[in-house]
């Protein structure tokens, strides 16, 4: 007789989840603050933003490969080890060299929590919670993408000291994670030889390849999307639109992910397909919401442009993950959530920082007119390419 799962142990791993991602945004708006401190110019933000993109892809290359054959327990313990690291660096931080660490670290953690902890939501969940599971595991990572600027940029704002108070509030978010992590039962996947295992790139069966680019051609675009926001949104706030606290930048973050939060509660029961059209179309008018911002000099628009991109992000990796949990076997789950998660985040990583030089080499707002219309561009072929194969999605 199997006795079913507490629900409690799903919601449990996404708060592991939610730590982690707390994490990868608190540092966006207190970088002008370490910039007044250590005196660094704006071209090192480059390098310390591709310091977190090679963490997050080294770890995405061999966590689910290990995750899936020995146990999610087993990396989850590291990253989180990692993440409470990264957040002592970013408390302590008196250079450059320590920033970038941190932000190397952080990187790891992010790339180790979506593909093992993410995988842990859908396991603890159980098989008759598949949809249910995977929304909680999408909810989690922008949950905690969200409060995290929220947080910065609210201690940057009103409080003394506020890297030393927002990294000792994230130490102990991420201690009660990593309790969390050491006392929940694990799974490992006993079916999988254990001997001397090599190592490969991250896989998935031929015939679930469709369902991985699926999901990469919704999240890509939606999680480049935020990752604009993110990078170029304080700097457009500043110069183009004259407001620079860091509030507001932190506001509009959090913001942005709240509405990824709220579109896929409303949207969890549509199909698959709609989801991925839903996100695509948010995508779109996101980047045109953004260069109409610009065109007009209006912060309204701008924000209305980043809840937009809020919910293009958080549908894309909803239809993603969802496929996932469904089609995909427990023994390949990690694996496909890191193949997912490089899919999106490569191009998230690489375009902003592209546009930055851009920017060097013209201007601010033709470099975001550049991106906001190759992003647009990419929305619309996505939702071509489900068009073309609504077959395999349209009855989840």
């Amino acid at each position: 007789m199997v006795v079913p799962r507490s629900p409690l142990r799903m919601w449990l791993a996404g708060w592991m989840v939610v730590s982690v991602f707390i994490l990868s945004n608190t540092a966006t708006p207190l970088y002008v603050v370490w910039q007044g401190q250590l005196g660094f110019a704006s071209s090192t933000l480059t390098l310390i933003f591709a310091a977190y993109i090679l963490g997050l892809l080294l770890s995405l290359l061999v966590a689910g490969q290990v995750s899936d054959r020995y146990g999610r327990r087993v990396v989850l313990l590291p990253g989180l080890v990692c993440a409470m690291s990264a957040a002592w660096l970013f408390k302590s931080a008196e250079s450059v060299e320590s920033l970038l660490f941190a932000r190397l670290l952080t990187g790891i953690a992010v790339g180790i929590i979506v593909s093992a902890g993410m995988a842990s939501v859908v396991d603890q969940g159980g098989l008759p919670r598949r949809r249910l599971s995977s929304l909680v595991a999408s909810m989690s990572m922008v949950l905690g993408a969200g409060l995290g600027p929220l947080l910065a940029g609210s201690f940057a704002t009103f409080a003394s000291q506020p890297i030393e108070k927002v990294f000792t509030l994230e130490l102990g978010i991420l201690a009660l994670a990593f309790l969390i992590a050491w006392t929940m039962p694990d799974e490992a996947n006993k079916a999988l030889p254990r001997g001397h295992a090599k190592w490969r790139f991250p896989s998935v069966e031929r015939h679930h390849r469709l369902h991985i680019l699926l999901g990469i051609a919704l999240f890509g675009p939606g999680i480049t999307a935020t990752s604009f926001v993110l990078s170029l949104g304080p700097s457009l706030l500043a110069s183009l639109l004259n407001i620079k606290t860091p509030l507001m930048a932190g506001a509009t973050a959090f913001l942005m992910f709240i509405s990824a939060f709220v579109v896929q509660m409303a949207l969890r029961r549509r199909t698959v397909e709609n989801i991925f059209y839903f996100s695509a179309t948010a995508t779109f008018f996101s980047m045109l919401g953004i260069c109409t911002a610009i065109a007009i000099s209006s912060p309204v628009v701008l924000i209305i442009a980043a809840l937009l991109a809020g919910a293009g992000q958080g549908l894309g990796q909803l239809g993603g993950l969802t496929l996932i949990a469904l089609r995909i076997s427990d023994n390949k789950r990690a694996q496909a959530n890191a193949l997912l998660n490089m899919g999106g985040y490569v191009p998230a990583g690489l375009l902003p920082v592209a546009t930055g030089f851009l920017i060097d080499r013209t201007d601010l707002a033709f470099g975001a007119y550049t991106l906001a219309g190759l992003l647009a561009s990419c929305a619309l072929l996505a939702a071509w390419f489900v068009a073309r194969n609504k077959q395999e999605v349209h009855h989840y």
